[in-house]
């Protein structure tokens, strides 16, 4: 499946808030904006997310709904393999290294984490 085009740094703000609602009118995801712009501006953007791919819409009535083309889950997973190739020299333990000298991660998460290595290591992965 071929990656769909870039996107501006408008046209990402507009996703995230597509992928944090999950589905939304223009006049919703221009609410949830920080500095938004006219209403005319972001269904430009919505059309754009849809011509390259990043977002589809359904009809409610006389309303368009907007959704991420791709699930939140699977953009986050890509996303990361992102930023770890690009931040981290594609090593992933030196990602979670950050996290984790960061200290923003609790007792709880750390216990959590622990259960996920554990359970990684059982399934031979």
């Amino acid at each position: 499946m071929p990656t769909p085009p870039a996107l501006s740094r408008r046209e990402r703000q507009v996703l995230d808030v597509l992928h944090r609602l999950g589905r939304a009118t223009a006049a919703e995801v221009r609410a949830a904006l920080e500095d938004p712009p006219s209403d005319s501006a972001v269904r430009t953007h919505l059309r754009i997310l849809e011509e390259k791919g990043h977002a589809t819409h359904e009809q409610d009535g006389p309303r368009y709904v907007y959704l991420p083309a791709v699930a939140t889950e699977k953009a986050g997973k890509g996303a990361l393999q992102h930023l770890v190739k690009t931040f981290y020299e594609g090593a992933p333990l030196r990602a979670a290294a950050a996290l984790l000298d960061d200290g923003a991660l609790t007792d709880s998460d750390l216990d959590r984490l622990a259960a996920l290595i554990e359970q990684a290591r059982t399934s031979g992965r």
